[in-house]
């Protein structure tokens, strides 16, 4: 919120960072729950990693670069890589209990 409102407080680049890396890996994480700890981890950073150049990228490519541009593409990833994995295990429990 710190840097979509443009605020000048000196904790929003640290903390505009560890959103970019968070949310995404976080995002991923929870997409790859067969995978052992450390290798979900390091595949979730990595992935947060690279999403976060792929953004960079895509927004330098097309002219449109901007910090807010930035968090809302990463934002709305990581929410739609959530909600397609809540939307799955919601599907595979009434799955299950119409099985049985």
């Amino acid at each position: 919120m710190l840097a979509l409102t443009g605020s000048g407080s000196p904790l929003r680049g640290p903390l505009a960072l560890f959103f970019l890396l968070a949310a995404p890996a976080a995002a991923i994480a929870a997409a790859l729950r067969g995978l052992d700890p450390f290798g979900r981890a390091l595949v979730s950073v990595a992935g947060a990693v690279a999403l976060d150049m792929l953004v960079a990228q895509g927004l330098l490519a097309v002219h449109r670069w901007s910090v807010s541009g930035g968090l809302l593409a990463v934002t709305a990833f990581s929410s739609l890589v959530l909600l397609l994995v809540l939307v799955r295990r919601q599907r595979g429990r009434t799955a299950r209990r119409q099985g049985s």
